[in-house]
């Protein structure tokens, strides 16, 4: 297949949703989709009207603007606050309330917040802006953590001193190990993320399908990915054969992008890291190497170490939603107080965020 209309092909997805049928267990099966844009797709094409009925997908904490804790927002609030400070974000994080505020808000009252679209961005703001401080909000998983690191090195090599990046990096294979060790969510397997895949291959989840005996398969994002990604995992199922199985092999690789990864590992090292909803899990973000610790924000301006994310919005369930525990139609803020235009909670911020899907595509 080369072409995207093939992927969408309704003739093969009657054929591949009578096999998932077919093959199905007696019995229910759980499926967790770890990564936003796989629930976008899934609900966006009206894909569970083809799994039986005893095949149930859960959303996971693969949203990274919705796993950003209140306390790294109101860090970047308080940088704000400072007019002689620069803000850059991508442009969901601007909305993301903490405090009964956000950045988006504090815009509108004077602060220099932009919109950036590259993190090389802010290498070529800091140089046109050297009597300002130029703050970057590195949020996000292994996808974005090279262009950050890319950033990084080439504030380094043009010797540019005004530049720093509010960290907060996040990496999915020990936040999986922390889902599947609660047994209260009985997952059987997992659709694994193209895009985070592409970066660092499909080695770093064996211990998933080792250790924990559970399906995984690395999917794609349109229908015909995702319904052959559960074929795939359904197949291991029955057979009790686990494994890494990568239907997106034709942007994934075994060992991934191996110079993106050498390149994190340069300008990076793993750190502990809150995750809103979840709490601390040990090893699961991305710091400054020693070398790089003159770019951090949180060093430079005294901020602090972040604080647990155990903070709640007044009758938002998105810890347990980011749980995969709860879906947004459980929620009593979902559509009526909680909008996209409104949102309460960090899931209907993002387009990837689960509520935000939900109200999309199936209100």
């Amino acid at each position: 297949m080369k072409y995207v209309d093939e992927f969408r092909n309704k003739n093969l997805v009657a054929k591949i949703s009578a096999r998932l049928r077919q093959m199905m267990p007696a019995r229910r099966i759980n499926i967790m989709e770890v990564c936003g844009t796989h629930t976008q797709s899934f609900l966006r094409f009206g894909l569970e009207q083809f799994l039986p009925d005893t095949l149930r997908l859960i959303s996971g904490p693969g949203c990274p603007v919705c796993v950003s804790t209140p306390s790294y927002i109101r860090q970047a609030l308080a940088l704000a606050g400072d007019r002689n400070n620069i803000i850059l974000s991508f442009g969901d994080l601007l909305r993301l309330p903490a405090g009964g505020t956000n950045l988006l808000e504090e815009k509108t009252k004077g602060a220099d917040v932009r919109v950036v679209y590259s993190p090389l961005d802010s290498v070529t703001i800091a140089g046109n802006n050297p009597q300002k401080k130029i703050i970057f909000l590195a949020v996000g998983f292994e996808t974005t953590a090279p262009a950050v690191a890319l950033a990084a090195l080439a504030a380094r090599k043009s010797r540019i001193d005004n530049l720093f990046f509010l960290c907060a990096l996040k990496l999915m294979p020990p936040v999986l190990r922390y889902l599947v060790k609660d047994t209260k969510h009985n997952i059987h397997g997992f659709l694994l993320p193209g895009h985070v895949s592409s970066i660092i291959g499909t080695l770093p989840y064996r211990f998933l399908a080792e250790k924990y005996k559970k399906a995984c398969c690395v999917t794609g994002f349109e229908p015909l990915d995702i319904l052959e990604g559960l074929y795939f995992l359904l197949r291991q199922i029955k057979a009790e054969d686990y494994r890494i199985d990568n239907q997106y092999n034709r942007v994934v690789r075994e060992k991934g992008n191996t110079r993106a990864c050498e390149i994190m590992k340069t300008v990076f090292k793993k750190k502990d890291a809150s995750w809103r909803g979840l709490g601390v899990i040990a090893d699961s973000g991305l710091g400054f190497s020693q070398e790089f610790r003159f770019l951090d924000a949180e060093k430079r301006f005294g901020l602090g170490r972040q604080n647990s994310s155990r903070v709640k919005e007044s009758g938002c369930i998105c810890a347990k939603i980011l749980k995969g525990k709860a879906s947004p139609d459980a929620c009593g803020l979902f559509s009526s107080k909680c909008t996209p235009l409104n949102p309460i909670g960090p899931c209907m911020v993002s387009s990837e965020g689960t509520c935000n899907s939900y109200y999309r595509y199936r209100r």
